[in-house]
């Protein structure tokens, strides 16, 4: 039986340059992976000879708390380039509850972080809807920062 997400998986080019990046968001290190050859990799994710820098990191102390497992490959090394924008097939974006969208929104401008526009409202029916914006992380991978709000 399927319970919940227990981590969603973000390879990047620079992994301290992006580690910083998802601490500056709030995330922390709950397991340092570490960097290294990892065999249960090689079989598991049919990535043969692999070598990668790893994490994970949450956005609180919860047991259950959803994860990000930030991955540098190292061997091969990470390659590609994330999606050029958000209607592409497949995990577009992810979206992170917040509070005080405004204020994380000037937080994240004055940190240089791109993005794609300001705080956007919208509407569920009659009362019911979210404040939003997207931005980029350092390797171009989509997020989301959203508010819901019953009026």
């Amino acid at each position: 039986m399927i319970k919940s997400i227990f981590h969603i998986n973000i390879n990047v080019t620079n992994f301290e340059k992006s580690l910083e990046f998802y601490k500056m968001l709030g995330f922390k290190v709950v397991f340092d992976i570490g960097e290294g050859p990892n065999r249960g990799n090689d079989v598991g994710l049919a990535i043969p000879n692999s070598r990668a820098r790893a994490a994970l990191l949450a956005l609180s102390d919860d047991p259950r708390a959803t994860r990000i497992d930030l991955i540098e490959w190292k061997q091969p090394a990470t390659a590609g380039k994330p999606y050029p924008h958000l209607y592409h097939a497949g995990a577009a974006r992810i979206a992170l509850f917040t509070k005080n969208i405004d204020d994380e929104y000037a937080r994240l401008k004055a940190n240089g972080v791109e993005v794609v526009s300001e705080p956007v409202t919208i509407r569920f029916g009659n009362k019911a809807g979210a404040k939003f914006f997207c931005f980029k992380d350092p390797d171009g991978t989509f997020l989301e920062l959203i508010e819901p709000f019953n009026e």
